[in-house]
């Protein structure tokens, strides 16, 4: 094997973990760092942070390679989907299955570096994540599939830090399932078409023309979430002042979405990095000494 051909195959790989796409990860991350803080009183500890830093980029690599797997035979046919690395053929079914174990065994390892409450969670979170790329097959839903496997790090989180899983985490648990339907739907959006043709289900096919007026409704509900939760943890002006920014964002987001082109549907998607981060960086000053009630 030559260099070049390593450093080729490396870069298959890399592009079907969508590493060049970060940001799956970011969209993990953000409620990660929500739960993080919160449980630790605002002062996580720094290998429980970096155990799921580094989990929440294994992970979503992994569930990457393990949708693209399951989708072989239909992202092909999506305009979209069709260049990815197995469907275009330049990555095999056997390199894609062998990936996506080494990439979970290293995830494995992390979590046994935590407390067992933990280690017990992460085998639901693992299955989580390999069962809704197969979702969009049998319900209209896959969404909320999504927002348990990537809101399943907040009660693996809390367990990590508080060796518990408290009614709050269950909350911010809600509101990140919340958040995924809203954001994948406007990912939906985009292959909404595509999607018909081969028989793929979704919410922005379920909600039809209801589909911006139920992302509202979805954004408002979150958002009054979030506030319980902060006032239920005491949570001060800092902490609301960053939902009132992330409340910019969704308005952003309805303004992009208004006309249904796929590419502003697809920027909308995109925006909701922008709105997980401000809502931590609101969370992360609150807990500041001088910010701190």
């Amino acid at each position: 094997m030559t260099i070049k051909h390593f450093e080729d195959r490396l870069r298959e790989y890399a592009h079907l973990m969508r590493l060049h796409r970060p940001i799956g990860i970011y969209l993990l991350l953000w409620p990660t760092l929500w739960a993080l803080w919160w449980a630790g009183n605002g002062q996580p500890p720094r290998g429980v942070a970096l155990v799921f830093v580094l989990g929440v980029v294994l992970m979503r690599s992994a569930g990457c390679v393990i949708n693209d797997i399951a989708d072989r035979k239909f992202d092909p046919q999506v305009a979209r989907t069709r260049d990815r690395p197995l469907a275009a053929g330049r990555v095999s079914l056997g390199e894609a299955v062998a990936l996506t174990a080494a990439l979970c065994l290293l995830a494995f390892a992390l979590v046994l570096t935590q407390n067992t409450l933990t280690l017990e969670l992460s085998f639901i979170g693992l299955a989580l994540a390999i069962s809704y790329p197969f979702m969009k097959r049998f319900h209209s839903l896959p969404q909320v599939n999504l927002g348990a496997a990537f809101g399943w790090t907040i009660p693996m989180a809390y367990a990590a830090v508080t060796n518990a899983v408290p009614p709050i985490a269950w909350l911010l648990f809600l509101g990140n399932v919340l958040w995924s339907v809203i954001y994948d739907t406007q990912y939906a959006m985009v292959d909404r078409e595509d999607d018909r043709k081969i028989g793929v289900k979704s919410t922005a096919i379920l909600f039809g023309e209801r589909d911006k007026r139920i992302v509202g409704y979805l954004q408002l509900t979150l958002l009054g979430l979030l506030i319980l939760v902060g006032l239920l943890t005491g949570r001060g002006w800092i902490y609301y002042l960053g939902l009132v920014v992330a409340a910019c964002f969704a308005l952003y987001q309805q303004y992009l979405i208004r006309d249904r082109k796929p590419d502003e549907c697809f920027k909308a998607f995109l925006n909701n990095n922008g709105f997980g981060l401000v809502i931590f960086c609101g969370l992360l000053l609150d807990y500041l000494p001088a910010g701190s009630p």
